[in-house]
């Protein structure tokens, strides 16, 4: 088999034809016909590659991307009708490996993929983590962070920042790549906010939030997640 993609497109059409196309070339084929559809797909079946359209009703491609990067390095090539400068640079920002517009060549197609499977190590998604012998868990499905058996609400740009601290247990994540890595280039200025927000996560998760388990500054550097 030439590896597992995952396509996530709104247009059935697109959808049929891509995966004709590539199941002819050897590859498994998982279809989603929307962003939560391949959401869940992604964090089940664990794909090689994705391939992603913006334009969707339910949540942008962009969106899809960003909650894919917080828990994995899968390959993800956008596809889409969209073909200004901006949307490519906006997508490669948050994450995507590649673009390539609509309407697709084959042949053109089918080398991309190639060219990210053979470059790309295989991808290990996991739907929630545990730490902390449980008494953590941060579930990206759901978006969901229970502590202490109890479900603590953190609003999205919370969510966005506990999970690349949590993706990257145990290394400290300068300010900077932080704030992108969470929040998306467009808020590259937003550095100055990062303290207020990492104190808003730790009077929702910590015990003590000026004694912090979990999130612990690294002085001039940035923040590091730690399992107690």
């Amino acid at each position: 088999m030439g590896g597992k993609i995952l396509i996530i497109d709104d247009e059935e059409m697109t959808v049929q034809l891509i995966g004709i196309l590539l199941e002819r070339r050897g590859f498994e084929v998982i279809k989603a016909s929307n962003a939560e559809e391949g959401l869940k797909k992604a964090y089940r079946n664990q794909p090689d590659l994705v391939l992603l359209d913006i334009m969707m009703p339910d949540m942008d491609g962009w969106e899809v991307c960003r909650r894919l990067r917080e828990l994995s390095d899968v390959p993800i090539i956008f596809l889409t009708a969209r073909d200004e400068t901006q949307d490519i640079v906006r997508g490669l920002e948050m994450g995507a490996d590649d673009h390539i517009a609509k309407p697709y060549d084959n042949e053109e197609l089918v080398s991309r993929i190639r060219a990210r499977l053979r470059r790309a190590p295989k991808p290990a998604m996991s739907e929630e983590l545990s730490f902390n012998n449980g008494e953590f868990r941060i579930n990206f499905m759901t978006r969901e962070v229970c502590v202490r058996s109890e479900t603590r609400h953190l609003t999205p740009k919370e969510f966005s920042l506990l999970g690349v601290l949590v993706r990257n247990a145990g290394r400290v994540v300068p300010r900077a790549e932080l704030v992108t890595e969470a929040w998306g280039e467009e808020y590259a200025d937003a550095v100055d906010s990062l303290k207020l927000y990492v104190h808003y996560l730790r009077q929702k998760i910590e015990r003590e939030p000026e004694k912090p388990d979990y999130i612990i500054t690294s002085r001039g550097i940035g923040y590091r997640f730690m399992n107690p």
